[in-house]
C-alpha cells in the first residue's frame, strides 16, 4: 500500500484532514477573531474562554493555542502542562502580553500578543502542522526575537546582524527597504565591499564590539547607512551590541534610526 509520501512522490493528489486548532482565551471578542481569521486561511478551530473548557477539547485538536494571563490567577500554561502530559505530541504556541514573563514550561513558541501579528500566528501554525504531517520543518525564530528591539526602539528602526568581519546574516524589513535590496540579497555579502562610502571607523567599531563584547552607542553620525539625498543631512542614533552567531562566533547587533534630517539648501 503506498504511503502519502510515496503518493506525492508519483504526483498524486494528497488529501489530508483540516488541521484543528484550540483557542484559549478569555475574552470573548479576541476569540471570535482568531477563529474568524485561522478559518480563512482553512483550519478548523475549537474555542475556549476558560482552562476547564479547553481540557475538554484537549483529545481533538491538533495544535493549542492558548492566551498566557486569563484573569483571576489563571494561565495558559495550566491547560499547556495538562497538554503536554496527555498528549506531548501536539504543538503548543502560548500568547502573551508581556516581555518580563520567564518561560520555562511546555510551550513550543511564545508569540508577543499585540506586537506578534497574524501572518506571525498562521506561520507557526503551518511551521507546526507540516511537523504534524511528517515533513521537514524550518522554523526561523529571528523575525520575532528582534522584534522586541523594534518595539523598545521604534518601528522605523532598521537592523542588521553582522558577524566580525562585517558579512551580513540577516536584515528586517525596513533596512531592506532604506537600502533598496530585498532581505535575501543580504546574507553572505559583505557590509563594507558593497558599501564603499561607509566610514572605515565603522569597520573597526564591529570588530571592537565582537572582540570586547560590549556595547557601542553613538548619537551624531550622520549618513551611516547610504548617503542622504542632496540636500538633506541625517542625523541617525545607532547602538550595536555583541550576539552569538548560530556558528558559535561572536557578531554583532546594529541597530540604526534617524533622529532627524535638516535640509542643508
Amino acid at each position: 500500500m503506498q504511503n502519502e509520501t510515496d503518493r506525492e512522490s508519483a504526483g498524486l493528489q494528497v488529501v489530508t484532514a483540516p488541521v484543528k486548532v484550540l483557542l484559549l482565551d478569555d475574552h470573548p471578542e479576541n476569540l471570535l477573531l482568531r477563529s474568524t481569521i485561522l478559518r480563512k486561511y482553512g483550519y478548523l478551530t475549537e474555542t475556549a474562554a476558560t482552562i476547564g473548557e479547553a481540557e475538554k477539547l484537549l483529545d481533538e485538536i491538533d495544535i493549542a493555542v492558548l492566551d498566557y494571563h486569563l484573569g483571576a490567577g489563571k494561565f495558559g500554561t495550566e491547560v499547556a502542562s495538562k497538554l503536554r502530559q496527555q498528549r506531548p505530541q501536539v504543538p503548543i504556541i502560548i500568547l502573551s502580553a508581556t516581555l518580563e514573563r520567564r518561560f520555562g514550561g511546555p510551550e513550543d513558541m511564545h508569540l508577543l500578543k499585540g506586537y506578534s501579528s497574524i501572518d506571525d500566528l498562521v506561520t507557526a501554525l503551518r511551521s507546526f502542522e507540516a511537523k504534524k504531517r511528517g515533513r521537514p520543518v524550518v522554523v526561523d525564530a529571528r523575525d520575532f526575537f528582534y522584534s522586541r528591539i523594534n518595539m523598545a526602539m521604534g518601528d522605523d528602526v532598521v537592523l542588521e546582524v553582522l558577524d566580525a568581519q562585517g558579512n551580513w546574516h540577516y536584515v528586517n524589513e525596513t533596512c531592506a527597504r532604506l537600502l533598496e535590496r530585498s532581505r535575501d540579497w543580504f546574507p553572505g555579502r559583505n557590509m563594507f565591499d558593497e558599501m564603499s562610502d561607509l566610514a572605515w571607523d565603522w569597520r573597526d567599531i564591529i570588530r571592537t564590539v565582537a572582540a570586547t563584547r560590549e556595547t557601542y552607542i553613538d548619537r551624531t553620525y550622520r549618513g551611516l547607512l547610504n548617503l542622504p539625498r542632496k540636500g538633506e543631512e541625517w542625523v541617525w542614533n545607532v547602538l550595536v551590541f555583541p550576539i552569538t552567531l548560530h556558528t558559535n562566533e561572536t557578531g554583532v547587533v546594529l541597530t540604526a534610526r534617524i533622529l532627524e534630517r535638516k535640509t542643508t539648501l
